[in-house]
């Protein structure tokens, strides 16, 4: 009996101990659920995105032939990709719509957006701080002997090999009528050695020009342009029908001229006679022959100061009524727009210059000029005009979508004109864009 009353002892002993040690570890479990219940309540989920935006790219628009363009873009991993040949076009796709980049060579410029790194922000800043310093540089290297008095812009988007003959002689043109001018072209391929080659005999004469690679980020800063290009880098505007890169390249050089004044020219743009004495001034395209004034401006010559407040009310207009279906709406007919709603207010002083001055003969008759004698009164018809064109004329716009392909023939307006700029080439035509 007494080894049963010592068993009993001994196991209602281990039973005690086992029961607090299961009451123990009931409550343990109860407290974490409790700590776990309240961690969910206070803590934030944060999703993260498992590909990287893609981050904006600088664009060096500007006439190409056809209907190809050649763009640059970044990819998703924000790394550039080579040189593609491609249309432009916009893609609805339900909610949000996917802008199709340009992609061209790298950019010497490129600012990829970051919100992370502060470092990488430092990055940004100087990449944008290279472009402005380049700029700057090149003009004020150059004004110590009176040079950059007249300063010019250029755009274009191209391959460097597709600079033609066309080109050249556009650029020759520029300097026979301002030798001591300097050139800007904005551009990405001629931003690079084979860029370098093609400059290379205005270099070697002591013409001032060069190729940068421009900003976007940096043109468009504080202005209403800067949210529109932040949306179309996020995809949120529609690009439309039109080929971007002859949008964008409309808001480029309202961008170039509004951050440094200057003056820009078209590339098919034949430079006769110097652009002195031309003060914060636009050319009319065609004017109404029952009234007398201008029915339609042209941006394809535009002289004007830094920061001028006609150039702001351009540059807001892009951003406010950008239509990426209709051609011209952010060009031509987007300037005369602007222009006939604040002609007459107080704080814009500016002129509008007859078609003479730059659009002597309108896109749809260029092919005249190419021609030569047919006939007597032809012949006097040409002679009349050619001295006309000398005597009223700054410039020459060839248009180059309908007049690439023509042939200048012997006698033709043209030909005398290549002939007195000292620019004339074996090929029978003017090189095509």
């Amino acid at each position: 009996m007494e080894e049963i009353d010592t068993f009993l002892s001994q196991f209602l002993f281990h039973l005690q101990r086992s029961k607090r040690s299961f009451y123990a570890l009931i409550s343990l479990l109860l407290l974490c659920l409790i700590a776990y219940n309240s961690a969910t309540i206070f803590c934030t989920h944060v999703p993260i995105s498992a590909e990287v935006p893609p981050g904006p790219s600088s664009f060096s628009p500007e006439n190409v032939p056809g209907n190809s363009r050649k763009f640059f873009s970044v990819n998703s991993s924000a790394k550039l990709s080579s040189a593609v040949l491609f249309s432009v076009k916009g893609e609805s796709s339900g909610a949000k719509l996917k802008t199709h980049l340009p992609l061209l060579h790298k950019n010497r410029n490129l600012v990829v957006r970051t919100t992370v790194h502060h470092s990488k922000r430092r990055d940004k800043n100087a990449k944008v701080k290279q472009f402005e310093d380049r700029v700057i540089e090149f003009f004020n290297s150059n004004s110590s002997d009176s040079s950059c008095k007249f300063r010019f812009f250029m755009t274009w988007i191209s391959s460097a090999e597709s600079f033609g003959d066309r080109e050249l002689f556009a650029m020759n043109s520029l300097f026979q009528a301002h030798p001591s001018g300097c050139l800007i072209v904005a551009s990405n391929s001629l931003d690079s050695r084979s860029g370098i080659q093609i400059l290379k005999p205005f270099l070697e004469k002591g013409l001032k020009v060069t190729a940068i690679s421009p900003d976007f980020n940096y043109l468009f800063k504080e202005t209403p342009a800067q949210a529109w290009y932040n949306q179309l880098m996020l995809g949120i505007v529609n690009p439309g029908e039109v080929p971007l890169g002859q949008n964008l390249s409309n808001l480029l050089r309202l961008g170039l001229l509004y951050r440094f004044g200057g003056i820009y020219i078209d590339t098919d743009i034949i430079v006769l006679k110097s652009f002195r004495g031309l003060k914060n001034a636009i050319g009319a395209q065609t004017i109404d022959l029952d009234t007398g004034k201008w029915s339609r401006l042209n941006n394809a010559v535009m002289i004007f100061d830094e920061g001028h407040p006609l150039l702001y009310k351009f540059i807001q207009e892009f951003a406010l009524t950008f239509d990426g279906n209709k051609w011209g709406h952010n060009g031509p007919y987007l300037v005369s727009r602007v222009v006939s709603r604040v002609t007459g207010r107080p704080g814009y002083n500016f002129t509008v210059l007859p078609p003479m001055a730059f659009y002597p003969v309108d896109w749809s008759k260029i092919g005249s000029l190419f021609q030569g004698p047919q006939s007597l009164n032809h012949s006097k018809w040409l002679l009349a005009k050619l001295r006309q064109i000398r005597s009223q004329s700054f410039a020459v716009h060839l248009w180059n979508k309908q007049s690439r392909g023509f042939e200048v023939q012997k006698g033709s307006v043209i030909q005398h004109i290549m002939f007195s700029s000292g620019a004339f080439h074996n090929s029978s035509t003017v090189g095509t864009e």
